[in-house]
C-alpha cells in the first residue's frame, strides 16, 4: 500500500500523521511512543558499526521507548512465549466460516495474494486500503473491487487513526473483525514514507485493533531488520517493539512474519537477460545470499499464523525452500535456463559509495530534493552486501541452514515460469531514482 509522506522528516517523527490531540486522547489501554526518543537510539546504535545484532537492536529500541524492556520485546524470537489458544487440533480459533479478517496494505505484493488466499480459504474477507492505490496510485476503486472478487472492499487511510479505527467500529454485528493481517509498507522506503507508513500507520492498525477488542494481530515485516541500517528498518523495529508489548501486556495476540527476499525483488533482471544484456552483480557476486520465498506461500504462511497456536506471540523469520542463493548463484541458473552462455557484469560497490556520498553532499544544500535519492542509494548498497538469511545473534554472521523453510515453490521454478510466462503481477516498488516522486504526487492530488 503506497502512502506518500507530506511532512517534513523532523515533524513526522515528532507528531503523528493523524491529529495529534486525536491520537493522544485515545482510551487509556491504547499503545503510546515517543518515536524521538526511540529513532534517537535506534539511529545511534546504527552508527557506532555495522554489526549490530537483532537481539541488541530490538532493546535499544525497547529501551528507548519503555524506559525498560518488556520481556517479550527484549528477548530473541526463540525465548517468546507461544500462548496457546486451541484446546485441540480440531478447534479453531478463527474457523474460517465464521471469521472475519481485515487486511491492512492489501494491493501490496504480498497483501493482495493475502486477500485472495482468505477468500479462497473461506474466511470472511475485508480490504482496507486507500481509494487510489497501489504502486503510483494507479488503482482505482472499481479496480480494487474487481480484483478482489469475493471480499469486501473498504477504503480509508491507515495513516489516520480515525479512520481506520472507524472502519472497525463500524462493522455490523456477526461481521466484526476478528483478526488483522497488516502487509503495510512503505513502497520505496524513503525517509518521510518509512515513519508515515513503516510506523505510524502499522501503529494506528494496532491501536485500532486494541481498541475494538480485535483478537490477533500478524505483521508482515521483513527479516533485515536484524542489522537497521535504513530509515524504515528502524521504523519497522519500533512498530514490532510496541506489538511485543501489547502481547506482554495481555492487550492482543500477535505475529510477526519476517520474510526473506521475495521472488520480484530477484526478478529485475530477467527480462534483460532474456534479451541478450549481461547480468550485473556487486563485487564476485558471492557477497550476499538469501532463500527467497514465493507469494502465495508467503501469503499462506501469515494466513497459518491465525489458527497455528505455537505462531501467536512470536517473531518468525521465514524463507522459502531449497538452497540459499548468491547472486552469482541467481545468474548461473538463469543462464542455464535459457541456455545462454554465460555472461556476467561484475560491479564494485565502492561505485554506489561515490553515489551515495554525492547525495548526501547534495541534500545538505537541497533537502527536499536529495534527501530521499540518497536514502534509496543507501538501501541498493544494503542489499548488495548484507544477506537476506536469519542472522546468529552468538557469531553475528548470516546461516542459510538455520533460516527456516517454508513453502514448495523454488527460486528455479519461478524463474522457469517468468521466461514461459513473463513477470506479470511482479511489479516493482516507487524506489527509484527516476521514480521516487510519484507516490507524494498521488497523495497530493
Amino acid at each position: 500500500m503506497a502512502l506518500a509522506a507530506t511532512t517534513a522528516p523532523c515533524a513526522a517523527l515528532a507528531a503523528p500523521a493523524a491529529s495529534p490531540a486525536a491520537v493522544g486522547n485515545r482510551r487509556s489501554h491504547m499503545l503510546r511512543a515517543s518515536r524521538p526518543a526511540q529513532f534517537t537510539a535506534v539511529s545511534s546504535a546504527c552508527r557506532r558499526g555495522h554489526r549490530l545484532s537483532r537481539t541488541a537492536s530490538l532493546r535499544i529500541a525497547c529501551s528507548a521507548a519503555e524506559g525498560a524492556s518488556a520481556p517479550a520485546a527484549a528477548a530473541a524470537p526463540a525465548t517468546e512465549a507461544p500462548v496457546a489458544t486451541a484446546s485441540s487440533d480440531a478447534e479453531l480459533r478463527f474457523p474460517p466460516a465464521t471469521s472475519t479478517i481485515m487486511v491492512t496494505g492489501p494491493t501490496s505484493y504480498i497483501g493482495r495474494n493475502v486477500v485472495k488466499q482468505l477468500v479462497a480459504q473461506g474466511f470472511n474477507t475485508v480490504s482496507y486500503s486507500r481509494p487510489r492505490a497501489g504502486a503510483g496510485g494507479k488503482l482505482s476503486t472499481a479496480d480494487i473491487e474487481k480484483d478482489f472478487e469475493g471480499a469486501e472492499c473498504v477504503f480509508g487511510q491507515a495513516t489516520s487513526m480515525e479512520q481506520i479505527s472507524e472502519a472497525i467500529a463500524s462493522r455490523p454485528e456477526g461481521k466484526k473483525v476478528d483478526a488483522m493481517i497488516c502487509c503495510l509498507a512503505s513502497r520505496g522506503g524513503g525517509v518521510e514514507d518509512s515513519w508515515l507508513v513503516d510506523y505510524q500507520a502499522t501503529v494506528n492498525c494496532l491501536n485500532a485493533c486494541i481498541e475494538n477488542d480485535v483478537k490477533h494481530f500478524v505483521l508482515l515485516s521483513a527479516i533485515c531488520v536484524q542489522r537497521p541500517l535504513l530509515e524504515f528498518q528502524r521504523a519497522k523495529i519500533v512498530s514490532e517493539d510496541l506489538i511485543r508489548k501489547a502481547g506482554a501486556e495481555g492487550k492482543i495476540t500477535y505475529s510477526i512474519v519476517q520474510p526473506t527476499a521475495f521472488f520480484k525483488s530477484l526478478a529485475g533482471q530477467v527480462e534483460s537477460v532474456m534479451g541478450g544484456g549481461p547480468y550485473v552483480m556487486f563485487g564476485n557476486g558471492e557477497l550476499t545470499a538469501c532463500k527467497p520465498i514465493g507469494e502465495i506461500d508467503l501469503a499462506n504462511y501469515c494466513i497459518e499464523c491465525l489458527n497455528d497456536p505455537t505462531k501467536n506471540n512470536q517473531t518468525l523469520p521465514i524463507g522459502g525452500p531449497g538452497p540459499a542463493y548468491t547472486p552469482l548463484a541467481q545468474g548461473q541458473l538463469l543462464f542455464k535456463l535459457l541456455g545462454k552462455e554465460e555472461n556476467f557484469v561484475k560491479a564494485p560497490v565502492g561505485l554506489m559509495d561515490a553515489v551515495i556520498g554525492g547525495l548526501d553532499f547534495l541534500k545538505k544544500y537541497f533537502p527536499g530534493a536529495f534527501t530521499d535519492p540518497a536514502e534509496f542509494g543507501r538501501i541498493g548498497r544494503y542489499y548488495a552486501t548484507e544477506s537476506m538469511l536469519l542472522l546468529d545473534p552468538e557469531t553475528d554472521e548470516y546461516t542459510a541452514d538455520g533460516t527456516p523453510e517454508y513453502g514448495t515453490l523454488t527460486l528455479e521454478q519461478f524463474f522457469k515460469d517468468s521466461i514461459e510466462n513473463g513477470l506479470s503481477n511482479q511489479e516493482l516498488g516507487d524506489a527509484s531514482f527516476l521514480s521516487w516522486g510519484k507516490a507524494k504526487e498521488v497523495e497530493k492530488n
